[in-house]
């Protein structure tokens, strides 16, 4: 697939916009895009405007195995001043549909066409002019590549990267000896379904019906993940190929992750302050090569997904995403964003920066 090459969308079909699954205020609206060799493909934008107008937003990206649910994080971008928008990719959440292998693709360039449409549709149809993504964990390494392969066309003006993912968890041997293995097999039998059982701790660390604090949709998002392909695989790895070759993302990056992994796999309270799905060393090792302009934060007790951590680290989170924000995407008027816990986190990180 041509990264850098542009695309003809479909819109041969009328957009509806409607009242989300999450109601009201939320929106959303189906993206039709190219039909692939399973049949018709959508992608989903769900939106929710600012009470006050603006001419910045924010669009977030999920993860694997995921989809926007998290409301939390529209209150605390439509707090800050930002309209909020969250894009459902092809395969995942709103967009499944079922003659589709869930949450699968062979090349993470497929998403760009929803991404470039997303775009087009915050800026041109709804009038804005500045724009930071949000990407999460496999969303996280879409945006950056999506970001390096767009560079210079006016599209993103800055990248908040919860959790990205930069490099596959495990050990040497895993990332030099298996996870090649596992992209010849994706050459070649990109639905191959791998024998790699993942661990249901992080979905249990999660869900309020187990040992967690958040209600989701365990049909888009369930405790034991859909199958890992081998195309799937090869197309991450060959993401982070890129990477470690070095991207040139030309906005500001901001990248946030917790202090420390959860490597077992059976639960224990632990799990619910700590990356339990990627290595957040590798994290914080590849950060650097993302482009000319990174910001590194790692968050003590943090989860895989920072904003679904116990609220003083979500507060601790947001506060840091503040402070960056007014350096590298400032918005004005910014009103109160989190709770009592956060706006003294706000203060402490404000003063910390006043000090250097």
């Amino acid at each position: 697939m041509d990264h850098g090459g542009t695309v003809t969308y479909r819109r041969d079909v009328s957009v509806d916009v409607v009242t989300d699954v999450l109601g009201e205020p939320y929106t959303c609206r189906t993206i039709p895009l190219r039909d692939d060799d399973e049949g018709a493909v959508t992608a989903t934008l769900v939106a929710c405007r600012s009470e006050r107008p603006t001419n910045a937003a924010v669009l977030y990206v999920h993860g694997f195995v995921d989809y926007f649910f998290q409301t939390h994080l529209a209150d605390f971008f439509l707090g800050a001043g930002l309209d909020f928008y969250a894009l459902d990719l092809r395969k995942y959440g709103r967009s499944m549909q079922p003659h589709q292998t869930p949450n699968f693709c062979t090349d993470l360039a497929e998403y760009y066409e929803e991404l470039d449409e997303a775009v087009r549709i915050i800026r041109d149809e709804d009038g804005h002019d500045r724009l930071l993504v949000n990407g999460h964990s496999t969303g996280g390494l879409v945006s950056s590549l999506w970001a390096h392969d767009r560079r210079g066309r006016g599209k993103v003006d800055a990248l908040f990267l919860n959790s990205p993912y930069l490099d596959v968890n495990g050990s040497a041997m895993v990332r030099k000896v298996i996870a090649p293995a596992v992209a010849r097999l994706g050459r070649s039998r990109p639905h191959a379904a791998l024998r790699l059982a993942l661990p249901e701790v992080y979905g249990r660390s999660l869900h309020r019906d187990y040992d967690g604090e958040w209600e989701y949709d365990l049909g888009w998002k369930p405790l034991q993940p859909f199958p890992v392909r081998a195309g799937w695989a090869r197309a991450i790895r060959q993401g982070h190929a890129r990477v470690h070759n070095g991207l040139d993302i030309q906005v500001p990056v901001l990248v946030a992750c917790s202090m420390a992994s959860y490597k077992r796999a059976r639960w224990s309270d632990a799990a619910r302050a700590a990356d339990s799905v990627l290595d957040v060393d590798q994290i914080a090792r590849w950060t650097p090569a993302l482009g000319r302009n990174t910001t590194l934060v790692r968050l003590e007790g943090g989860m895989h997904d920072l904003t679904l951590s116990p609220e003083p680290v979500r507060d601790r989170l947001f506060a840091s995403v503040l402070q960056w924000m007014s350096a590298y995407f400032p918005v004005d008027p910014v009103r109160k964003t989190v709770s009592a816990v956060g706006a003294e986190a706000v203060a402490a990180v404000a003063a910390e920066a006043g000090g250097d």
